[in-house]
């Protein structure tokens, strides 16, 4: 199984790096990306803290994805801070979406899918046609997500995504123990978004060391 947004203490999560990792090791998950909240002032922190963090996620069979998720920025600036993002070693770049439950600036969700350097556009609420078609063409996958209030307009992400034909992602965007999701409630996640079975085993089995070696 694989998680490609969580959060720790270093930014509003409750858990410490090493908690996150342990924990999803016991759920099953082999590949799990911790993305906290990043901007210009804390990006070049958070990178080489979880680069740290590689061999003990190893030694409890985890394979750690760097990452960090883009939030509030200025969609004019997503693209350049996303690039460097992977210029600082980021493997997952998630950014913020246009959620129904945030402030979040108009324009972040077409900035984020026609950015090649975005691997996963996080809740993004009500999104286009435009928008997924963009996220298909560069390589960017859309979030069911089973966070509550995110979560709203699952369904309506399931449908655009399969409409334009972009990559889905099942993530549980998990701030506290409790968020965390095992192989039943991931399933559901896609089922309650409108997704077969047959569509939520292919998107739950996505190889994601795979899929982000063939985007680069």
């Amino acid at each position: 199984m694989y998680d490609l947004h969580t959060h720790t203490t270093m930014t509003d999560g409750e858990m410490l790096p090493i908690e996150i990792i342990r924990r999803m090791a016991v759920l099953g998950y082999t590949e799990v990306a911790i993305t906290d909240h990043a901007d210009p002032t804390n990006l070049a922190t958070l990178l080489p803290a979880l680069e740290r963090l590689i061999p003990a996620a190893r030694a409890f069979g985890i394979t750690l994805l760097p990452g960090v998720e883009i939030t509030h920025v200025p969609p004019p600036m997503i693209p350049e801070l996303a690039r460097e993002a992977k210029r600082l070693g980021a493997r997952i770049v998630v950014v913020h979406g246009e959620t129904p439950m945030e402030p979040v600036a108009p324009g972040t969700n077409l900035a984020a899918c026609r950015c090649e350097h975005v691997d996963v556009l996080a809740h993004p609420g009500l999104i286009t046609g435009e928008e997924a078609e963009s996220a298909r063409e560069h390589g960017v996958a859309l979030e069911l997500t089973s966070r509550g209030g995110h979560n709203r307009t699952n369904g309506h992400v399931a449908h655009a995504a399969l409409a334009a034909g972009c990559e889905i992602v099942i993530n549980s965007d998990a701030h506290a123990p409790g968020d965390l999701l095992d192989a039943r409630a991931k399933n559901l996640v896609g089922r309650g978004a409108g997704l077969t079975r047959d569509q939520c085993d292919h998107i739950l089995s996505l190889n994601i060391v795979d899929w982000v070696s063939g985007k680069k």
